[in-house]
């Protein structure tokens, strides 16, 4: 199980032993300050990671709250069990079975709380120092898969301008390792979408109707096992240039059950 310290600052990352195409290496499970202890989305329901937080937490002195950038299950599935060691603790998030409802702007013990949805409609950020916990917004290392909701690719990209506006100097995200130089990071994810924009741009101006020749022109590089997240994010695209007028007639949409989005 990997430990990730974030240099000079009292905060600790612990990895989940869940590694597979979307959760990447693993999930990141943030530890911050101490007495209390402030954890940022528990992960998984593993045993070994539960422990893993669990004498962390109490190392420190306590746990303060719960705090969840989204719901996915890879980062919300431990929740029930941790308040349950912790009892009685806030949770906190954008939605759900919350003590604590949070949207943008909002402080919450020592974070400040950015909405930046797009991976997900709940997906907050959590601002601490020049720190930002990124969850699934912006990762150590790939890229995310945009969920197709009305105004979600549009809504991403703003959420990144306003994130690196911010000028945090380090992101801790929710999967892969520390990002040390954040500027660049979010230059580059903000680069990357509107490049995958541009390539599907130049693949419908070729004729490309069906899904299987737009992912053809505009992510020929993805992996195969990646082709659910692809044709998600494709939706996603696809959504953002019908809202700009942009979008030709007689374009196959992907269809996807809400159910598949919980990104299990």
């Amino acid at each position: 199980m990997a430990r990730l310290e974030l240099p000079g600052r009292d905060v600790v990352g612990i990895r989940a032993n869940n590694p597979g195409p979307f959760s990447l290496s693993g999930t990141n499970s943030w530890i911050v300050d101490r007495a209390p202890a402030w954890l940022i989305d528990p992960g998984p329901h593993l045993p070994a990671h539960l422990e893993a937080l669990s004498q962390e937490i109490d190392e420190r002195g306590g746990l303060g709250a719960i705090l969840l950038t989204h719901d996915h299950l890879d980062h919300s599935g431990a929740v029930a069990e941790m308040l349950q060691r912790f009892s009685p603790s806030p949770f906190a998030g954008a939605r759900g079975a919350v003590t604590a409802v949070l949207g943008d702007g909002d402080a919450y013990g020592p974070f400040e709380v950015m909405a930046l949805p797009g991976h997900a409609q709940d997906h907050l950020v959590f601002l601490f120092d020049d720190v930002a916990f990124t969850g699934d917004a912006v990762l150590g290392e790939g890229s995310v898969f945009i969920a197709p909701d009305p105004g979600a690719l549009r809504g991403y990209l703003q959420g990144l301008e306003r994130l690196r506006g911010r000028a945090p100097q380090l992101l801790a995200p929710g999967h892969g390792p520390i990002v040390t130089d954040a500027r660049a990071k979010l230059t580059e994810y903000i680069e990357h979408r509107l490049a995958r924009e541009q390539a599907l741009l130049t693949a419908l101006g070729r004729g490309a109707r069906t899904i299987d020749a737009m992912v053809a022109g505009a992510w020929a590089d993805a992996p195969a096992q990646m082709r659910p997240a692809v044709e998600l994010t494709l939706a996603a695209h696809l959504d953002k240039l019908e809202e700009e007028g942009r979008l030709p007639d007689g374009v196959e949409r992907p269809q996807w059950p809400v159910a598949w989005l919980t990104h299990a």
